[in-house]
């Protein structure tokens, strides 16, 4: 008879036994980071004062999440895990001090969805009533950081946000990109088949313009000025007992307490908004950035292309180029170029001297990590 030992089966009261323990061991280590970051928080306080410290830094935790997706072996997928850890760093960080972000409001809107992406959960959350707002916030340091929309995949450049740039101070410290999911939505008390009306924003109603044509053709679609808004008309409604059914996102569907009826209904999966966050500070690299600038040209044949043939010699990669009226001259113009890389990177630093001396203004927006999530 063999005296070697027998491997014992896994049982389910075994399996959550191990699953008990390595909770255990997760929430140990969980509390041991905390005390960390709150030692983190003593050291910067001690080196730097209450006026200077700056607690947030936006290319470290990039750095951490870019680290935590490629060490991970799965079976949960690197976003997955980066949330997770996404996440931990909030809480801890709320622990030195919990950071106020003004986003375009109200409550329940896709800006606020991508402020928690970025940020996590454990903020302060500061809706701003347009994108204006957002900016004075943040400049007037009543927001430590502010969360605005630049563009989306289907819709084009959002010109209110580049506009804002013009006369303000403040740099862009991150991007976030957010893949738009669009659900219909009605109240727990409402029987979908009763629904009469069905409540969004414009740009959400036209997203979804197909599903609706050929699943709710003959309900009335009424735009409003917010999903978030529409959300709270459909949840009111039902509280009155009035079939309205509403189209928005997870958000606005968890604040409000509704169902989804359908979920990810857009028309095109691969829609996606990008926003920008909009501190004070300047970000320092951290590895794989990019770089926003605001340009006004001179007004002479050949301005533009002199201005992008730099870019070409330098090896910088452009990735993005919009043009706004310059409101300073008739039928002047002012661009927006965004670039992979950060302004001090000796590539990008060449590129930017020479735009100098071609253009009448060149403002750098920001230097910013690239989006992890």
């Amino acid at each position: 008879m063999s005296n070697s030992k027998q491997a014992v089966p896994d049982t389910l009261p075994l399996l959550r036994d191990r699953i008990d323990s390595i909770d255990s061991q997760i929430q140990m280590l969980i509390n041991e980071r905390a005390r960390c970051a709150q030692k983190v928080a003593e050291v910067k306080l001690a080196e730097q004062g209450d006026e200077s410290v700056v607690f947030y830094r936006p290319e470290r935790e990039a750095q951490v999440l870019r680290r935590v997706m490629e060490r991970n072996e799965g079976p949960l997928g690197n976003e997955e895990m980066a949330k997770i850890f996404r996440q931990v760093m909030s809480s801890c960080l709320a622990l030195e001090k919990p950071m106020r972000i003004a986003f375009l409001g109200p409550e329940g809107t896709f800006t606020q969805q991508a402020a928690l992406k970025h940020f996590g959960k454990s903020i302060i959350s500061a809706p701003m009533a347009a994108i204006d707002e957002v900016f004075r916030e943040v400049e007037s340091g009543a927001a430590n950081y502010g969360v605005v929309p630049v563009e989306n995949s289907t819709e084009g450049v959002v010109n209110h946000t580049l506009d804002s740039f013009r006369d303000s101070r403040l740099k862009i410290c991150g991007e976030v990109e957010e893949r738009i999911h669009h659900h219909l939505l009605v109240s727990p008390n409402v029987n979908a088949d009763d629904v009469t009306h069905i409540y969004s924003h414009q740009q959400s109603l036209a997203q979804c313009r197909a599903w609706l044509d050929r699943y709710w053709p003959h309900v009335e679609r009424v735009a409003v000025s917010s999903n978030a808004e529409a959300a709270r008309l459909a949840a009111e409604a039902g509280r009155s007992g009035r079939a309205i059914a509403a189209i928005a996102g997870e958000v606005a569907c968890e604040l409000y307490g509704l169902l989804k009826v359908s979920a990810n209904i857009e028309d095109r999966p691969d829609n996606t908004t990008r926003f920008l966050i909009v501190g004070n500070e300047d970000v320092p690299p951290s590895g794989k950035d990019k770089t926003s600038l605001l340009i006004s040209a001179k007004n002479e044949p050949g301005a533009l292309y002199r201005l992008l043939e730099a870019f070409e010699r330098h090896g910088v990669d452009m990735t993005r180029l919009e043009t706004r009226p310059s409101l300073m001259s008739r039928w002047g113009y002012i661009f927006y170029i965004d670039f992979v890389g950060h302004h001090l990177d000796e590539g990008c630093s060449a590129v930017i001297e020479e735009l100098r001396e071609r253009a009448s203004e060149v403002k750098v927006l920001g230097s910013y990590p690239v989006a992890v999530l």
